[in-house]
Formats: C-alpha cells, structure tokens, sequence
C-alpha cells in the first residue's frame, strides 16, 4: 500500500544534508514494512537486522561502537561487502539495544556517506531520556496510522483520492461524490488506519476479521505496558489507557482524572501520558486560556483531552457493532460523536498540526480546535449531525475577530463570508486552506 512517507524518505535520500534516520511511530504503523520496501526499491543493496527478533545482535554493538568496526562484523555476519555508496542499513527495534541507538551519532560523525534508518515501536519513549541519545545527529520521521486519503487510494479509490488533495477553492462537490465519500469514511472510521487491518479487508472483505486484528493489536499494546515499565507503572499504563473510550463517550470530553478510579490525581498519571504520547498511542489536546500566539504559551496543561491515535482501535475498544456503518448516520454521533473528534484529531496530527488545542468560554461555548497558521490562528468546530448553528464559533469570533471560521461536519463544501464548512472527509483541504 503506498504511503505518503514514501515521498518523505526519498528526499531524506536526496538530501546533502542526510543524517541517519531514526523512524518513530506506534506498533502495527507499517514502520518495518514501509522502510523494506524503500530500501528494496531505491537501493541496489539493503541490509536488514532486527533487535528484539534476533537477540544475539546486540554483540554486534558490545565492544566497540566504532562505525567501521560495526560494519565489518554486519558484513561478517550476512556473509556480503557493504558498501556505502548504494546501500540502505536497516536497523529494526533498536530499543531492545541502547548501545545500538547511541552508535547513531557516530555513523554521523565518522561515517556520513552510509545511509542508515533506524526504527522502533517505542522510540519515543526513550528519545531525550538517554543520556547517550544522539542529539542533533540525526534526522527524524513520525510515521503514523494511515489516513483517510490513503486509505482511499488503498481501496482503489484513487481518482477521489487525487480530487480531495487537488481541492484549492471552496465549492460544493457534486452531491453523488459527496454521499459516496460519507460512506467510504465510515467504513473507515470502523477500520482505523492500522496498515494491517486495511489489507486483511481490501483482500477479504470480512469484518469479523478486521476486528480479531484490532483485538490483537490492542493487547500487543499491554504487553508493551508491562514489557518497557515496572510493575506499578505498568498497571497506571493500564488503567489510563482503558479509561479513554469511556472518558471520549461523555459529553463532556475533558480527561478527569477521578473517572479512572476513585482518589486519582494528576500525579500519579503524569509519566503514564508522556509514556503513551511517547509510545505514539495517544494525542493529548490542550485547553487554551487565550487564543494568541504562539498558542503553546497561553495553554492551560491541566486541562486537557485525550484521543486515541487510531479510530477504528477506539471502535474495537468500544465494541462498535459493524451495522452503524449502513446507517445514514448513527456511526458519527455514537458516544456523543466521540469517533469524529477523535478522527479530527487523528487527521490534523497526520497533516503536521503535532500540537493542538481546544477553547472554552465558560460553560457556554467550546471550539474543538484551535489550529494555528505562520500568520494567524483559526477556531474549528465539528460537528457530528448536520445541524446549522454556530453559536460556539460565533461566540469565538466576536471576542477574538478571526480572519475565517471553520465547521467540519457531514455537510457538503461550502463557504458564506468568512465562515466555511468542510466534510468530515476533507480535513486535509481544511489543513490547506489554513495554510493558504
């Protein structure tokens, strides 16, 4: 399945100012999949090792950390000469071996013609906590789960696909696009992004399937709980991360920290989020006190909402039944339209807004979003129905007087003065319109 990161490492190829590239993402993105195939495609030679799979690697890394000393024992051991000048290093799980990520920035430093990638499912969690991390020496990339617009050209839908990312000025879609495209989101908002769901329905069409995988893959995610942290902080991990489907399901999405259990307190759960946002498992989005710039200072870090990095996971969790997705519109206001905040969420972290924000007034009024351009800074309501009131974003813009107003719903494309509504489908052309 082609992925839009393709295009990413081929100019980190290109680029004269190439460090070695540390891949970061949650497990099941497709890190490990989407790197061999670059290296078997862009390159005449690509070396493969795996840490966690092949524990005996790490002797590879014991006695010196000496670049040319490390590719002499690689080249040993694969029984083959590499050579730097059109060969791709894979290294894969390189959180098992702390000695293997602190050898990043020597290949940097001593050896910089070798292209070398570096991924791993917990890599976040240790970036900027090891003392040996490589800072500035190397190059990174997020990988995260697909995003509508892939899942589209996954499915072959690929002419709508191009339609969506061609977008540049606000008019209607033909109503029979529109509907077709409603559908095609729901089917998604069940399936996620997970690369692996995606195909197994693409080449089976069975949905039972799809969610014996996202079960799966949701326990693989708690034995990571207790594979990379003690026992007490494993067991918060848990209990934190159980606790968001029902915390999404409410009216009021704001994480309390009470609803995990009786007598909880921030500081008790503040490692517990930084390891899952690490983990790449979660997206926290924070209040803002006063929408101005830069909006990560006029922040409010103790009121927060937390969403899951991947929707159709959040379905599983959830236990969605598969006949919301034939319904008009059921799927998008089940649980409070908790799916459709976190799709958002999910679709604008993908687009590159990596920090977000949400705006209250009271207990009158709450914007969703509040995304911030080079220049400006813009209020983005959703809505799950496809009601017409505008009494938050309003209420926005006469204190603040934004130079636009945006709706994402189940309504078509349209724009009447400086207010515009986008489907729930296109949150890429409302990224490119902010950015215009």
């Amino acid at each position: 399945m082609r992925r839009s990161a393709y295009h990413q490492l081929k100019e980190w190829k290109a680029s004269v100012k190439r460090k070695p590239l540390i891949v970061q993402g949650a497990r099941q993105v497709g890190k490990t999949y989407l790197i061999s195939e670059f290296g078997k495609k862009e390159y005449s030679n690509f070396v493969y090792l795996n840490f966690e799979r092949d524990k005996s690697l790490e002797s590879l890394f014991e006695k010196s950390l000496d670049p040319d000393i490390i590719i002499n024992n690689i080249s040993l051991y694969i029984g083959e000469k590499i050579v730097a000048e059109d060969t791709l290093l894979f290294f894969d799980e390189i959180q098992t071996v702390p000695a293997v990520l602190t050898s990043l920035k020597y290949f940097y430093e001593q050896v910089p013609d070798y292209h070398l990638i570096a991924a791993g499912s917990l890599l976040g969690v240790s970036v900027g906590k090891e003392r040996s991390f490589p800072v500035g020496k190397v190059n990174f990339l997020t990988l995260y789960p697909m995003s509508f617009s892939e899942y589209l050209a996954a499915s072959g839908e690929d002419l709508l696909a191009k339609k969506l990312n061609e977008i540049t000025s606000p008019e209607s879609l033909p109503e029979i696009l529109h509907a077709k495209l409603l559908d095609l989101l729901k089917m998604y908002l069940y399936l996620g992004g997970m690369p692996e769901v995606i195909q197994d329905y693409i080449d089976n069409k069975n949905i039972g399937s799809v969610r014996v995988i996202q079960n799966e893959i949701l326990k693989a995610y708690v034995r990571d709980f207790s594979k990379y942290a003690d026992k007490s902080q494993a067991i918060r991990t848990a209990e934190f991360w159980n606790s968001i489907p029902g915390q999404l399901a409410k009216e009021n999405k704001k994480f309390k920290y009470a609803d995990i259990r009786k007598g909880a307190r921030s500081a008790m759960f503040e490692q517990t989020i930084e390891w899952l946002r690490g983990a790449g498992l979660i997206n926290v989005v924070y209040n803002l006190t006063t929408p101005k710039k830069p909006l990560s200072a006029y922040a409010d870090y103790s009121k927060f909402k937390v969403y899951m990095h991947d929707v159709g996971l959040l379905a599983a969790m959830l236990n969605i039944t598969s006949d919301l997705i034939v319904s008009p519109d059921r799927l998008f206001t089940e649980f409070n339209g908790a799916f459709i905040e976190n799709f958002v969420a999910q679709e604008l972290l993908y687009y590159g807004q990596s920090k977000q924000f949400y705006w209250t007034s009271g207990a009158d009024a709450e914007v969703d979003f509040v995304v911030e351009s080079k220049k400006n800074i813009y209020p983005v309501e959703v809505k799950s129905g496809t009601s017409r009131t505008l009494k938050s974003l309003r209420g926005y813009a006469d204190k603040y007087r934004p130079e636009a107003i945006f709706r994402v719903s189940p309504r078509n494309l349209v724009q009447s003065g400086d207010f515009m509504n986008v489907p729930l489908y296109a949150v890429n052309v409302l990224v490119n319109f902010i950015k215009q």
